[in-house]
């Protein structure tokens, strides 16, 4: 039968099909995939219990699910839900039925016209040079009770994550055989898939060494960074690490694995590094996306300005001197009438 037919498709089926193709053919990561599959399954949910009149029995005519059905799940999201989750919410259904028209499995996009709430983007956090040096040594002077191999991991951990500007689930997917110490790289599986090889700074080199000769011998697809059990570490893992040392180093702000990328790049570009260098080490696929990874402090933002600009403070002289004669009317001097 025609897809386009008077048939009731199962929405479950669809929305597991929907996921099958996201991790298939547009490469999504995993945590993509559960993050679109939790809000699909919330968007059935309320189909289920708010908008009886589309389904019979377990099945749903999915051509039926329209403007108004999408408007009345809008308004029951804002009850409960920040504009960021609405966003994503929304962005996530657009997907959807994206693929579903794609499909032929319905004729019409009912999302297609639905404006989304525009959410405020606030700036990243980053740490000052100070703060970052000072969390950096922050294992080594953890309480004695601490195992030695667990104060060299947090210190590698640490180490890698500020000197090569890694994403949190780039850290803890990395094996063994990624790394190469004697070239200083690593080699890493960004979003999307896509593998880009990205520098490891000398000190973070010298912990990572310290750190596997503490541990033995590694090999192959071993996972790099374990936990006590032996088992990989896992985001969140990392991100109470990250806390923890945050709070011994008497930084008093929210600090996150994310921090130290930004720190990373926001200290590169402090540096005199050029943007699109960053945006390779960060593997961005856009260069909008490295700008709002990136801020200047003012006092930076002043020493640019005053070298830079011609009518800047430092660069005026009191007395200019005049330019010769000829030089006055662009290079030439006049003849005299």
């Amino acid at each position: 039968m025609d897809k386009m037919g008077s048939i009731d498709f199962n929405r479950r089926d669809l929305i597991h099909q929907f996921i099958h193709y996201l991790s298939t053919e547009r490469n999504a990561s995993p945590h993509t995939c559960r993050c679109y599959l939790n809000d699909l399954k919330e968007f059935e949910n309320f189909l289920k219990s708010s908008v009886k009149d589309l389904f019979h029995g377990e099945d749903m005519a999915m051509k039926r699910v329209d403007r108004m059905a999408i408007r009345r799940y809008l308004s029951f999201l804002h009850r409960k839900n920040k504009k960021s989750s609405i966003v994503r919410k929304i962005s996530t259904l657009r997907s959807f039925f994206k693929y579903l028209m794609r499909e032929k499995l319905v004729s019409s996009n009912p999302i297609k016209n639905i404006s989304t709430p525009k959410v405020e983007k606030p700036l990243p956090t980053a740490l000052t040079v100070d703060e970052a040096f000072r969390l950096m040594e922050s294992p080594k002077d953890s309480p004695k009770k601490s195992s030695s191999n667990g104060k060299l991991r947090d210190c590698a951990i640490l180490e890698l994550l500020y000197s090569s500007g890694l994403r949190v689930g780039e850290l803890v997917g990395l094996n063994a055989n990624q790394l190469d110490l004697d070239l200083g790289i690593v080699r890493v599986m960004g979003k999307g898939k896509k593998e880009r090889i990205v520098p490891i700074g000398s000190k973070a080199v010298e912990a990572l060494k310290a750190y596997i000769e503490g541990r033995g011998e590694l090999e192959g697809e071993d996972p790099l960074f374990i936990n006590r059990r032996g088992g990989r570490l896992s985001a969140r893992s990392i991100g109470r690490l990250i806390k923890k040392y945050t709070k011994s180093s008497s930084i008093f702000r929210k600090i996150s694995p994310h921090s130290l990328r930004h720190s990373f790049a926001t200290h590169l570009l402090d540096a005199g590094a050029d943007i699109r260098e960053i945006q390779e080490m960060l593997g961005h696929a856009s260069l909008s996306t490295t700008q709002r990874y990136i801020h200047l402090s003012p006092g930076k933002l002043m020493e640019v300005y005053d070298k830079a600009h011609p009518r800047s403070f430092k660069n005026m002289s009191p007395h200019p001197s005049p330019l010769p004669i000829g030089e006055r009317d662009g290079g030439e001097g006049r003849d005299e009438e």
